[in-house]
């Protein structure tokens, strides 16, 4: 950790709880423009593998690594960027920037321009989430932190809902190049709401008694302080392996409707919003409430409480993939995708609290380096690959299979978000000391 020493505490800023359920709800819409814009890939990824030619193998590059080593990497600067300037005006100008390039990708020839395009999402999007974070820590107290993250987090079903949605939908009306256009430019108008209307708060407003380091800490020195947290540690790797399965699924299982059950880009479209939408909404709101209720009696149920729900997402995605309709395989994959969003409220949220003042927003940036690393780059991009071995044995149905194999990650990641619970108690007391 720095040896820079801290600063007085200022006296807290009082915000009201409207403004504050405002901020909230707002970087909630940055979010869900963030995973729309990332996500919309996936339903479109049929037509532009007809249409250049690709193979899985491509697809799954353009879906996860090619985003993901840019998108974690550069995290990192940004977020020591946020830790130290206007985590506002840095978010503000991300969100214009990925949107754009989504937008972009709508005019891309082949693909090596629509490579590159993704990367450029994959830029703006590094400072989406680990300024989010650090503000809200700064507007909500601890004990409320899951909740509230938790709430922010509805982003991320909601974005996925829309991207789903409207992208099929304008897909197979206007085809995929309008489809990226149409979604994209939005966020840019977005970006201006939110710079005029979000007031960057003190640094550890939220306990208003903390100390504040007073210059912000080098990118390295805050890599050691947090893998020395045992709990942070183990709570990365839980997080990156869940992401493994999860970003699979939410680049793939398009793809697998449309080659398993022959259904349409509306269809998938219309159907894959109701799921990604009613059950990540009620995952993602129930894990931040229930975690920040259970625990009052014992901290470490913000590590048992999505570690148990994961742990259960690995025999209930074999009904995803072995059910005998599309109706089955729907049904089982709300119940899939409610458990594998506990996770963000009080994953996020004991980051937060883990990590002193001018940490938090690389904290969180770190979190999102070792998930999107190996979650988002190496799960679609390991599914695609796998399908590809497959197929001569399989067919179509080959990425059933890889689909299958992907989602054993579930149990590893239970492991150590048990593992995260050993040490918390005594890691969260170091941390406020």
């Amino acid at each position: 950790m720095s040896s820079i020493e801290p600063s007085a505490p200022a006296a807290p800023v009082i915000y009201s709880r409207g403004y504050v359920n405002y901020v909230i709800g707002a970087l909630s819409v940055v979010y869900f423009i963030n995973l729309t814009d990332r996500q919309i890939l996936a339903i479109l990824m049929q037509p532009i593998k007809k249409e250049m030619q690709l193979t899985d193998t491509e697809l799954g590059f353009l879906g996860g690594i090619a985003f993901a080593i840019f998108y974690s990497i550069l995290g990192l600067p940004i977020a020591r960027m946020a830790d130290k300037y206007s985590r506002v005006n840095i978010l503000t100008i991300c969100l214009g920037l990925w949107s754009v390039m989504t937008a972009l990708c709508g005019l891309a020839g082949n693909f090596w321009q629509l490579l590159s395009a993704r990367i450029g999402v994959g830029v703006g999007e590094a400072g989406a989430s680990p300024p989010s974070h650090s503000l809200i820590a700064d507007y909500v107290p601890v004990e409320k932190r899951a909740t509230a993250i938790g709430l922010f987090a509805i982003g991320v079903p909601v974005g996925l809902l829309s991207g789903y949605l409207f992208g099929g939908g304008l897909e197979q009306l206007y085809g995929w190049r309008v489809a990226f256009m149409a979604i994209g430019l939005p966020g840019v108008l977005v970006g201006v709401i939110v710079k005029l209307t979000v007031e960057e708060p003190p640094r550890g407003n939220s306990q208003g008694g903390m100390k504040v380091q007073a210059e912000t800490p080098r990118i390295m020195a805050v890599v050691r302080h947090m893998w020395a947290v045992p709990s942070f540690l183990h709570l990365s790797l839980a997080t990156a392996l869940q992401a493994f399965a999860t970003y699979s699924i939410y680049q793939w299982i398009p793809s697998f409707l449309a080659r398993s059950y022959q259904m349409s880009s509306g269809e998938i479209g219309s159907w894959l919003a109701v799921v990604m939408g009613v059950g990540g909404f009620i995952g993602t709101v129930a894990g931040g409430y229930f975690a920040d209720i259970l625990s009052r009696r014992d901290m470490r149920w913000q590590m048992w409480l999505p570690g148990i729900c994961i742990f259960l997402a690995a025999p209930f995605s074999v009904g995803i993939y072995f059910s005998f309709g599309q109706t089955m395989s729907l049904v089982f994959l709300i119940i899939v995708i409610g458990l594998i969003n506990t996770w963000l409220g009080p994953g996020l949220a004991i980051t937060q609290t883990l990590a002193p003042v001018r940490m938090r927003a690389m904290a969180s940036a770190l979190l999102l380096f070792m998930l999107n690393i190996i979650g988002l780059g190496m799960g679609p991009q390991a599914v695609g690959i796998m399908s590809d071995l497959l197929r001569p044995a399989y067919g179509e149905e080959s990425l059933r299979y890889a689909l299958l194999l992907s989602s054993s990650f579930y149990i590893w990641s239970a492991y150590h978000f048990w593992k995260a619970s050993q040490t918390l108690r005594d890691d969260l007391v170091k941390a406020i000391e």
